[in-house]
């Protein structure tokens, strides 16, 4: 009878940190569970869970998240070794300069870098229901999460310290987070403005000059020492932080390479193949002064959605395996480890896009607990025509008056998420005038 009753009480608890994949604060949990623990015994419960290995943490003290765990990275043989490789000491790293048999030496459609059970496998996961639709359509239904899943995403695989809750908001209301640097509010700013350049023009853009260099110009606007530099051909030597590798030099060879390189990713017919060789060959030319990785991964994304395809963000990736692949291509023309990275990260990454069928979910507790006062905020907001970053500040001053302190960072979230959600097919939720509503959204 005890142990059922501590089933059930690590169930419930489960139950709340799924329904925060971006990770929950213990006092969150308490305050969806209503009280139902003390913080002590929650304490132990979460102890457990992790114990169970069903549930991660991280951060510190009064930062510590909650997350259900991930699914771990399993590398295979050929992908260990590799790691294993290029992790050992530079000194024991012999130098390698850029090796163009290993762009010319891929013939498409007769070489693979994805053997046919991961494409097949890709492909199945990557597809999960019979769309029928244009791809500009599919994209529209998930566009909103992509920006943020991969804006995210790709600037964390940088080193961007923003958090996923910041990103967010930044995107949606244009507030900046506090202590953060310029160059990492620019960089998620730019993937925005690239992701929406390539979703407005999905259905003219394809693998070719064009597309790179102008998406390049987007991720890299306002982050690099020359402007000239935006969306052109690399004209300078650049080196690689703890590699060993040397990108070719000369620009009128990268030029050639490059227009090669776009050649054979537009003649390869699997989508999957086709984004990973982009992923493998447009950083190992290092194309660009800089930014090189971040196009990698935006044009790898435009070959998918261009096919109907779950996009691939990323979820979870580690810099630091990211980096061992990208450098087992650079010093050891290995795809290996990079393939077992691109594998899990799209199993993944589909796995978050497939709601977009099944859009029916659980109904939030917290949100149905706060009804009310939920009305009350999103009716102040557009009454008084609060706009922009303005609407987080006046969210959060609202809460400090009227909701407990335990409760406050929940329910914060959840009203940033419904204004940000509003549009003229809702607003009867929170019984909001169309009139009312439009001098709102033109302000």
């Amino acid at each position: 009878m005890q142990q059922d009753r501590l089933d059930e009480e690590l169930e419930s608890i489960l139950s709340v940190i799924k329904q925060s994949p971006d990770g929950i604060k213990i006092g969150q949990i308490a305050s969806m569970l209503s009280g139902r623990f003390s913080k002590r015994t929650l304490f132990r419960r979460l102890a457990t869970l992790k114990e169970l290995n069903l549930v991660e943490s991280q951060g510190a003290r009064n930062s510590t998240r909650y997350f259900i765990k991930a699914g771990l990275l399993l590398l295979s043989d050929a992908g260990r070794k590799l790691q294993a490789d290029v992790q050992r000491p530079l000194f024991q790293r012999a130098p390698k300069s850029y090796n163009r048999d290993f762009l010319y030496g891929y013939q498409p459609n007769k070489t693979f870098y994805l053997p046919k059970n991961a494409r097949q496998h890709l492909k199945q996961i990557g597809r999960p229901f019979d769309y029928q639709g244009t791809a500009k359509t599919y994209v529209k239904r998930i566009l909103h999460r992509l920006l943020i899943d991969l804006s995210w995403n790709s600037s964390r695989l940088e080193g961007n310290t923003y958090s996923l809750l910041e990103t967010r908001r930044l995107l949606e209301y244009g507030a900046v987070a506090k202590g953060k640097q310029a160059f990492e509010t620019q960089m998620i700013l730019n993937h925005k403005d690239a992701l929406s350049f390539i979703v407005g023009s999905l259905d003219e853009l394809g693998l070719n000059s064009y597309t790179v260099l102008n998406v390049h110009a987007l991720l890299a606007n306002n982050l690099l020492k020359d402007p000239m530099a935006r969306g052109r051909l690399r004209q300078i030597p650049v080196g690689i932080a703890k590699s060993t590798y040397y990108s070719p030099e000369i620009s009128q060879s990268i030029e050639i390479y490059f227009e090669h390189l776009l050649h054979l990713a537009d003649e390869i017919h699997d989508p999957f193949e086709q984004a990973f060789f982009v992923l493998v060959q447009l950083p190992y030319l290092q194309t660009f002064e800089d930014v090189n990785k971040r196009v990698s991964r935006l044009i790898a994304n435009l070959t998918l959605l261009k096919n109907n395809l779950s996009p691939l963000s990323f979820i979870g990736v580690s810099q630091n395996d990211y980096i061992d692949g990208l450098l087992a291509i650079y010093e050891l023309n290995g795809v290996e480890l990079l393939r077992d990275i691109f594998i899990w990260a799209y199993e993944r990454s589909a796995q978050q896009y497939e709601v977009v069928q099944d859009t029916l979910q659980e109904p939030n507790l917290m949100q149905a607990r706060f009804r009310k006062e939920l009305l009350e905020i999103v009716q102040f907001i557009v009454s008084r025509g609060i706009r922009g970053a303005a609407i987080i500040q006046a969210i959060q001053e609202w809460a400090e008056r009227h909701i407990e302190a335990r409760d406050r960072e929940n329910f914060i979230e959840i009203a940033e998420r419904e204004i940000a959600s509003l549009h003229p097919g809702n607003i009867a939720v929170y019984r909001i005038k169309p009139e009312v509503f439009e001098g709102w959204k033109i302000l």
